[in-house]
């Protein structure tokens, strides 16, 4: 699904998001592609307030208006009526606001449906996927309602998208529905790429979140004989904090920062055992970085044939693959080719237009070819 119009017409899209991950990011960037389709944004964000730089970063989009509401995110709800009023609260703005689409990157937002527009739900993450990558034994159950939440939420939208086959897979099984579309997350690329690269390793994301395997990439790190530096927050909105030892951690950066440091990476490293896309690998990759990353279906979905890959447990081979690449020049730079050629396919433009289709599949009035012409 790539359709060729530059421009749609004239369509009122309300989105949420939230400013603690990397949904942010997406979201931002979605409406970034969406804009020159005639797609104007209202983006409403659930959970902590964005920081002054995400602020910024909004403002610089096309066509959006951001809505903070500071309302509970369905994995930090204390309760079920915590998630059902942030999606009274969505669907109130919804009908207000007269959107004709509704795009809901926390499918439990639906959980009580009686939407006036199509609700398009995006699976970025869910807690009975993770567990089942994470942890062993039944889930917990704190947990286990928040997924029948989710659960409910994919019942209740006319149509799921996920970023990649592998987890649109593990969705479905989870949850017993059917197979979400598939439409890969996008990043904007640099212009240039920095030259030549320095001794050290770097990784990006949410450290505290045991998905991430920081405690195998910290223990990989300590068998280095060069830094591996960190960014990301240490502690949770839940209040778990992470504690690193090797690993030189640099707190939260924006994203112009993680770009620079980017910029000069020798290697960029994921560790995760739970990733259904990472978009700080398609950073790296886009940035000129080689990439060593843990063998997970998505990562092999994504980078397979640009990228190291080692096993998610094995820390020797992790700290060996990423000495090989600070060490060997010329293989680095081979592979860092390799993966920016690759990272080409996962583009800004590429996700606006995969999600556009799945618009026009759940709206497809909105689409009418004399609205495109009249616009």
């Amino acid at each position: 699904m790539s359709p060729t119009v530059e421009r749609t017409c004239d369509i009122h899209l309300l989105m949420t998001t939230d400013a603690v991950g990397g949904v942010w990011t997406y979201a931002l960037d979605l409406a970034r592609g969406l804009a020159p389709m005639g797609v104007r944004t209202t983006l409403v964000c659930l959970g902590p307030s964005p920081r002054s730089d995400q602020r910024l970063e909004a403002e610089s989009v096309p066509n959006l208006e951001l809505i903070e509401t500071g309302l509970a995110l369905d994995w930090t709800a204390g309760e079920l009526a915590d998630i059902r009023e942030a999606g009274a609260v969505v669907r109130g703005l919804a009908r207000g606001l007269g959107a004709d689409l509704v795009h809901l990157n926390s499918p439990a937002l639906a959980y009580d449906g009686g939407f006036d527009a199509p609700v398009i739900g995006a699976c970025h993450s869910c807690l009975a996927t993770w567990w089942s990558e994470v942890r062993d034994g039944p889930m917990p159950q704190h947990l286990r309602w928040r997924s029948a939440a989710h659960w409910q939420g994919l019942i209740n939208c006319g149509l799921t998208v996920a970023p990649t086959a592998a987890f649109a897979e593990a969705t479905a099984r989870a949850y017993e529905v059917p197979r979400p579309f598939v439409v890969h997350n996008g990043r904007l690329a640099p212009a240039h790429v920095h030259a030549p690269r320095e001794r050290f390793a770097f990784t990006a994301g949410r450290l505290w979140d045991d998905g991430k395997n920081i405690a195998l990439l910290d223990a990989a790190a300590a068998r280095l004989d060069a830094p591996l530096y960190a960014a990301g927050p240490l502690g949770s909105p839940t209040g778990e904090r992470r504690s690193l030892e090797a690993i030189r951690p640099l707190g939260r950066l924006s994203a112009e920062e993680v770009g620079r440091w980017l910029g000069r990476a020798g290697v960029f490293v994921s560790a995760a055992v739970y990733e259904p896309f990472g978009l700080t690998v398609l950073e790296g990759a886009n940035a000129g970085c080689p990439l060593v990353l843990s063998d997970i279906p998505t990562f092999r979905e994504l980078w397979d044939d640009a990228a190291v890959f080692v096993e998610p447990d094995d820390v020797e081979e992790m700290a060996a693959a990423i000495r090989r690449l600070l060490d060997d020049r010329e293989t680095a730079a081979s592979l860092a080719a390799a993966a920016r050629a690759r990272a080409a396919r996962y583009s800004v433009q590429a996700m606006a237009e995969g999600m556009s289709s799945l618009y026009r599949l759940a709206a497809p009035q909105l689409f009418d070819p004399a609205k495109v012409a009249a616009a």
